[in-house]
């Protein structure tokens, strides 16, 4: 009698250039997921709205203040929310074997991180733009510039924030270790982006290593913007170097996504 043994193998993931339908696809099922979730849709689109209400009534004896450090938190706040939010929903996902049978079917990495950018994305959009008109129509931020321009860059720190997220969860092995990548990505960032003393007037040494962190030309798009009427050279500047480090980062998010079975 003779036996026949049948393998089954995995479907290796396409290798080819990214999908629309599968990105989408993607997209839409992390976007379902959420809906589901309504303290982090509270998380995500009400805290930097509460955050900058707050503030604006800190600083209620004093509005220079506010109009002075009020542009560059309407870009700090999303990108925080986004880093957070992200990284511990994309760790969810990969604790809970999600992310692993996903990387078993034909769907590619980039795929995949296309799609989670997608949908964080499009929240970082409805974000981005209640903190804006809340910070120009009802707080009474005084900026020179146009509207659009400081909710370009809020956009961009938004999706900086996404991508950072999803390139840190692949280190942590739970929500309490993605919480603590905060402290070493974000802390940083915070102390030396110019927010609190011209990155010039710090030491030589923090001055140098403020120059290569993306949050610093957050900030200094929203001076830009606070300072200028008109687009200028170094607006365009800042924000192709933050839409960069989100693509970068985005890219190495992709390289971390690894099956952990055979």
């Amino acid at each position: 009698m003779t036996t026949t043994t049948s393998t089954t193998t995995l479907r290796p993931a396409p290798t080819g250039g990214l999908s629309l339908a599968r990105t989408t696809a993607t997209a839409a099922r992390v976007l379902r997921q959420l809906r589901h979730d309504p303290r982090t849709i509270a998380l995500l689109i009400l805290i930097p709205c509460v955050m900058l209400f707050l503030l604006r009534y800190v600083f209620d004896g004093s509005p220079r203040t506010f109009d002075s450090i009020g542009a560059s938190l309407l870009g700090i706040f999303p990108l925080i929310t986004m880093f957070l939010v992200t990284s511990i929903a994309t760790l969810r996902e990969r604790t809970s074997g999600t992310l692993e049978r996903l990387l078993a079917m034909p769907l590619g990495k980039g795929d995949l991180i296309a799609g989670y950018a997608l949908a964080f994305g499009t929240l970082a959009i409805i974000q981005s733009a209640l903190a804006t008109g809340l910070a120009l129509w009802f707080l009474g931020l005084d900026v020179t510039g146009s509207p659009w321009l400081l909710l370009l860059v809020a956009l961009l720190d938004a999706l900086l924030g996404t991508a950072l997220g999803l390139f840190v969860s692949a280190f942590a092995a739970s929500e309490f270790q993605a919480v603590q990548f905060m402290p070493a990505v974000i802390f940083p960032q915070l102390l030396l982006c110019g927010l609190f003393t011209p990155r010039d007037n710090m030491h030589p040494a923090l001055e140098a290593i403020s120059n290569v962190l993306p949050m610093s030309y957050a900030v200094d798009g929203m001076n830009e913007v606070l300072k200028h009427t008109d687009m200028t050279a170094t607006f365009v500047r800042d924000a192709l170097i933050v839409a960069g480090c989100a693509l970068l980062v985005l890219g190495l998010g992709a390289a971390t996504l690894r099956r952990r079975t055979a």
